[in-house]
């Protein structure tokens, strides 16, 4: 079987590379340098690029589809080895790779941890990670094949990946820090974001060998003690705002809050006293926001009718209960 191997070796006239497999980025054609030294014919389909190496060092690297007659064209590299090989074994000496020219599309991309920076508006620190996809291809084969693939014989996507995960997290923090977005401009700002993260990554990836395409920022999330003061400040604004769509200062709207809590506590004594206490507090804050009669100078009188919408605007913000809204009902129908 091995002689028959062997007559199989020598019988070999072209080079190319069939089938490869859809992750793989490098793939060593060959080991054997006999399968080399034999061969007549060179072929590059499409999408595909190829890499001589001889002792050590690239000597040609072809980025687009051809069929290269090795017996018969001008290649001086090609007959410089031919020479070489015929005297003795070289089976380390030259080495042939071939690699995709064509993009790689929708790959992953995730923080690995957490990108941590204060909150430029609120002032408060922030733990954002993001996730998202990507397309790249390689532009510079033989700055990849140096810097990136090495003394690997195949080199895939996932070997690509790991690569882009450990070199992300940086350029994203120092982008993140530079143009200070706030938790609220994040998601609004997803694409400027993406745009100005892909020249970041631009430049340090293109060093490697490769560029990448396409890239996309999918979505975001905050860790949790982030979450809990976003969602402290959007309960504060929504509060804020309802009071003042009564007519109400956010005092006064605390105010009234803490006396109804009061006025709802029923243990013992105590707890009729407060609640006594905080149904006339109540009153005298829901007095003072709706008077009976008041008029001020130069504006037009606080009539019953603007009373009761003012009432009905507070109840349907839920700043009173059903009762209290009957109850001052009540009273402004009895002083018409």
């Amino acid at each position: 079987m091995t002689f028959f191997d062997g007559i199989k070796r020598q019988l070999r006239s072209v080079i190319e590379w069939t089938n490869p497999r859809t992750d793989v980025l490098f793939s060593q054609w060959t080991e054997n340098g006999d399968e080399i030294k034999n061969a007549s014919k060179l072929i590059v389909g499409p999408g595909q690029g190829c890499i001589f190496i001889y002792e050590g060092k690239v000597k040609t690297v072809i980025t687009e589809p051809c069929m290269v007659d090795l017996q018969t064209d001008n290649i001086p590299f090609w007959t410089t080895i031919s020479k070489f090989m015929q005297f003795f074994d070289s089976e380390h000496k030259a080495a042939i790779y071939f690699f995709k020219t064509s993009k790689i599309l929708n790959q992953k991309w995730g923080t690995t941890s957490p990108i941590k920076y204060e909150d430029p508006h609120y002032k408060f620190p922030v733990a954002l990670r993001a996730f998202g996809n990507y397309s790249y291809r390689i532009s510079d084969p033989q700055n990849f094949f140096v810097n990136v693939v090495g003394h690997h014989s195949d080199f895939f996507t996932d070997d690509l990946r790991k690569v882009m995960s450990t070199r992300m997290i940086h350029p994203i923090s120092d982008f993140l820090a530079t143009n200070r977005f706030t938790y609220t401009d994040i998601d609004a700002n997803r694409n400027e974001i993406a745009a100005g993260l892909n020249q970041q990554l631009a430049a340090v990836f293109g060093k490697l060998g490769f560029e990448i395409t396409d890239f996309r920022i999918e979505g975001t999330s905050f860790d949790d003690d982030t979450v809990k003061r976003i969602n402290r400040i959007a309960d504060l604004t929504a509060e804020a705002q309802a009071a003042q769509v009564v007519g109400l200062d956010y005092a006064s709207l605390q105010q009234l809050e803490a006396m109804r809590e009061a006025a709802r506590n029923e243990g013992g004594a105590a707890g009729i006293g407060v609640g006594i206490g905080a149904g006339m507090g109540l009153g005298q804050t829901m007095a003072q926001a709706f008077p009976v009669n008041q008029t001020v100078p130069g504006q037009p009188a606080n009539t019953t009718l603007s009373k009761l919408e003012q009432l009905k605007n507070m109840a349907d913000a839920q700043l009173i209960t059903a009762e209290e809204y009957a109850a001052k009902k009540q009273q402004l129908l009895d002083n018409f």
